[in-house]
């Protein structure tokens, strides 16, 4: 398996690279944007490993030309920053996980294991489950009968979910992607932004139900 590593910091670059060579992946690294992006349009690697805060392209601008160009690897993006925002903004430039600096090894190669399961597929610009149309970039959420009012973190729920329809998504799953690293929400605050989300998705009849998996969490699916 090919890796490759865009961090400015070469003290944890070399630290990534001993780390992933170890484990017998071979590990190209690059120290910014401009030659990052250079090396993913020049090889393809099966998983990238790509800070937000680089110098002559950042993160989130080297992810979005890859997929303007095509260039579907998994990306994992690494950023200081953990606000739902900044977290919705790389899913938007095309990444498709994203850990919190300061990391442990282990988390870091987990989920590269888990991307690399996954593999390289084409994302679509907008996501449809049923009739509900999400669209990552305008953040609009419609049907044919209307557009829904939703709240960040409304739409941060429904984009996941509509982003792995028909997966079962556990609610600290649900907690990571949607709520800062920092907050302390009540036990039942997934359970009441479901409830919130399932009536306004009803009120532009959206076939797209968000179904309770008891004792689990809850999945996306087309009604039929």
């Amino acid at each position: 398996m090919h890796v490759l590593i865009v961090e400015d910091e070469e003290r944890l670059a070399a630290l990534l690279q001993r780390g992933l060579t170890a484990q017998n992946y071979a590990v190209t690294v690059a120290h910014n944007g401009i030659d990052g992006l250079w090396h993913a349009q020049e090889t393809a690697f099966d998983v990238i490993v790509l800070d937000v805060m680089l110098p002559g392209l950042n993160g989130l601008e080297v992810c979005r030309r890859m997929r303007e160009e095509s260039i579907w690897s998994p990306v994992l993006l690494l950023t200081a920053r953990g606000s739902v925002e900044d977290r919705v903004d790389g899913l938007d430039a095309g990444a498709d996980d994203y850990l919190m600096k300061p990391f442990a090894f282990d988390e870091l190669t987990a989920r590269l294991r888990a991307l690399l399961r996954r593999g390289a597929c084409e994302r679509p610009t907008s996501l449809t489950v049923g009739n509900l149309v999400v669209d990552p970039a305008s953040r609009d959420v419609t049907t044919p009968f209307g557009r829904a009012d939703l709240t960040a973190r409304e739409f941060a729920l429904v984009e996941l979910f509509a982003r792995r329809s028909g997966e079962v998504l556990r609610r600290d799953q649900m907690f990571e992607h949607a709520w800062d690293f920092a907050s302390l929400p009540a036990s039942n605050v997934i359970d009441q932004h479901v409830a919130s989300l399932r009536r306004k998705l009803d009120d532009v009849r959206s076939t797209a139900e968000i179904v309770t998996v008891r004792g689990v969490g809850y999945r996306m699916v087309a009604a039929s």
